[in-house]
């Protein structure tokens, strides 16, 4: 059974990163503009989404224009490289380190305008382009045995799996992972699990649902909120993050909030960052 973490209510909770090193939660309210942790927030004047682990006290955070490190003590910014800077339709959306250290990044419309966002990798010091045509990219995440990386653009109803070389390149064409469709539900964020099991919220679903690594569907864990936008692993506990944005009137009490469970998924920690 799930329990509430943290009461604030997210306009769009996203991006939830269980710190290792530090053994907290980190998450975002994109629409917020802001990064968030229990009992602290950091506010921001542009969009802010997603975000991986550097060391101790580094983030590596993605914006609507940029890649930057934040200095979790002192608040200190500092830019890596722009982030379709160029493009005021768009923002960063989901996003997750790599098994080799690289961050992996998609944009959207900020409107949802079709085709609008793209995927990127940052790996040594640069940031290349993956994938186009996205509308709106989610799910991204990591086989533990680095054989796959997986991901989606929400408005597909589909989970991708693509294919990687021995570091961390896109090998071939990306095949059809979970296929949704059916069923009329849409991936959001993703984690992998230390067996390999992907766990996909489902916006508008009220839960995260866990696939084997063929595909096949295993289980799922239920949250008090309808739009669950990404779950995050720690030892032992689920977190997930949910959005108030859209509901009007048909919002409840837990639209928006922070959530925590029990679980037995085998953790696997995020991949620290080399800059």
């Amino acid at each position: 059974m799930s329990v509430v973490y943290d009461d604030r209510i997210c306009k769009l909770g996203e991006g939830p990163l269980w710190h290792p090193l530090r053994e907290q939660l980190f998450w975002f309210d994109i629409l917020g503009k802001c990064l968030m942790t229990k009992g602290h927030s950091w506010p921001f004047d542009e969009h802010v989404s997603a975000a991986g682990w550097v060391d101790r006290q580094t983030l590596l955070i993605a914006s609507e224009t940029a890649l930057f490190t934040f200095d979790l003590d002192t608040a200190q910014r500092d830019d890596i490289c722009a982030l379709e800077a160029d493009n005021p339709k768009t923002r960063s959306n989901d996003g997750r380190a790599d098994p080799w250290g690289g961050f992996w990044i998609g944009t959207m419309g900020k409107n949802a305008e079709p085709g609008a966002g793209a995927i990127y990798r940052y790996y040594n010091g640069a940031l290349t382009r993956l994938f186009g045509d996205i509308t709106i990219s989610n799910a991204i995440c990591f086989a533990p045995d680095r054989i796959c990386a997986y991901f989606a653009d929400t408005s597909t109803q589909t989970i991708q799996r693509q294919p990687l070389d021995d570091t961390g390149w896109p090998l071939g064409d990306a095949q059809v992972h979970v296929d949704l469709r059916a069923e009329d539900r849409n991936p959001d964020g993703a984690i992998v699990d230390a067996d390999g099991t992907l766990w996909n919220a489902q916006w508008g679903s009220s839960r995260v649902a866990g696939y084997g690594p063929d595909g096949q569907f295993l289980t799922a864990v239920d949250f008090p909120a309808c739009q669950v936008s990404c779950p995050a692993l720690a030892p032992g506990q689920m977190f997930a993050t949910s959005a108030a944005v859209g509901l009007g009137r048909a919002a409840t009490d837990h639209d928006g909030l922070t959530f925590c469970t029990q679980t037995n998924a085998p953790f696997q920690p995020e991949y620290q960052i080399v800059l």
